[in-house]
């Protein structure tokens, strides 16, 4: 990491659930929780606890210097709603798998 860059992940302590369009895309009480410098807080969900039969691989891929390259999905409405990386860096190496969503309602109560 840079200097005063940090990326902190644990397991929430509440459960998560993703609504998009007012569908369920996710629900889990084994969220991990992504704090990194500059950026929102992040829920990662397992991808037992998420709808994937609602989701489309896309082509899109991006890279962070601090996580590696990340994957994404669409829904109907709207491409590349949720990423993962599946390789990520060893700092970071908890989130593997989890898949993470942009702007929806995440319910953490």
């Amino acid at each position: 990491m840079t200097a005063g860059h940090r990326i902190s992940i644990e397991e929430s302590d509440r459960q998560v659930r993703v609504v998009h369009g007012g569908r369920e895309l996710a629900r889990t009480d084994r969220a991990l929780v992504l704090r990194e410098t500059g950026c929102p807080v992040r829920y990662y969900i397992p991808p037992e606890d998420v709808r994937l039969d609602l989701l489309t691989p896309s082509g899109t891929h991006t890279y962070c210097p601090f996580k590696g390259t990340a994957s994404y999905w669409s829904v109907p409405d709207e491409a590349d709603l949720v990423w993962s990386y599946p390789d990520p860096k060893p700092g970071v190496a908890r989130i593997k798998d989890h898949l993470c969503f942009y702007e929806v309602d995440v319910d953490r109560g």
